[in-house]
């Protein structure tokens, strides 16, 4: 139903139109309005005029809503103009309701110019919002569907509007951030990630005999992940000494998006392979010396 909303909303407009101009025009409500006046005229004429402009745009937004690029720049082209579509059609029907009421729409937009020197200090962090957003647009600095992080929080790129990102996290949250505020943005979608396993091993382990058996490991771990981890897993060596356990630390390549569950496969099959090979992962201990 969600994607359809544009295109249920522009036959609506449409349906309404195409009423009003019927009925109108048996009535003979639907004419050229001469002068200033409130009338049924009037009313219908400007109701009319906002159905077909609201059709327009919602037949538009759901012409681009079937465009399914697999270019992330490209949907974030689509995702702006949806967006901007929306401004205009509001923009145009304030223009054509105004002229239909004969309003000078030159007189009130050069008055708005003078209003908007007026205001604009007020509005700064709006203008900053939308230049910000050029900018990140013509940088190419992320696009819909890039991972990045900001101030800590990680998450896909679900939305760029014209002042505005939103970003939805793994568990589902969603966070607006204003474009004015998306600074030290961390793209992590250009290259691989790395998923990281600390592994602890009993200090009675013979270090070097387990050290020859880990390739081996390595290369079976590989062979059943290949859709998963991007390379082979690399043994990195002793990483800490720790109070019950010796941790061993490995790494794969993943993309992005596959960061969380590459660290969960890559602990799986490290937990099995390692006891297969007679090293079991130990428990805390404690050791009491009494005089």
């Amino acid at each position: 139903m969600k994607k359809h909303r544009a295109l249920i909303r522009a036959i609506v407009c449409a349906v309404i139109g195409v009423l009003i101009y019927v009925i109108g025009r048996n009535l003979n409500l639907i004419d050229k309005v001469e002068g200033f006046q409130w009338s049924w005229t009037t009313f219908l004429n400007a109701i009319l005029i906002l159905m077909i402009i609201f059709a327009v745009e919602g037949l538009l937004h759901y012409v681009l809503g079937l465009l399914k690029p697999k270019s992330n720049r490209l949907r974030t082209l689509i995702s702006l103009a949806k967006n901007l579509l929306r401004y205009a059609a509001i923009l145009i029907s304030i223009c054509v309701v105004l002229r239909i009421f004969t309003v000078d729409v030159g007189t009130i937009l050069a008055g708005l110019g003078i209003i908007a020197l007026i205001i604009g200090f007020g509005a700064e962090s709006l203008i900053a919002d939308i230049v910000t957003g050029m900018f990140i647009l013509i940088d190419n600095q992320y696009n819909i569907g890039d991972i990045i992080e900001v101030d800590g929080f990680r998450g896909t790129v679900t939305e760029i509007n014209v002042r505005s990102t939103v970003l939805t996290d793994v568990g589902g949250n969603v966070k607006i951030i204003n474009n004015s505020d998306m600074k030290n943005v961390l793209n992590r979608s250009d290259n691989f990630s790395k998923s990281v396993s600390d592994f602890p091993i009993p200090y009675e382990t013979n270090l070097e005999e387990l050290e020859k058996q880990i390739p081996a490991l390595l290369d079976e771990i590989y062979a059943n992940r290949s859709d998963l981890m991007k390379n082979k897993p690399e043994y990195l060596g002793v990483n800490k000494l720790d109070d019950s356990a010796v941790l061993l630390r490995f790494t794969v390549d993943v993309a992005e998006g596959d960061i969380y569950m590459g660290a969960r496969a890559l602990n799986h099959d490290l937990f099995v392979g390692m006891r297969k090979l007679g090293v079991e992962v130990p428990f805390p201990q404690l050791d009491l010396h009494q005089k």
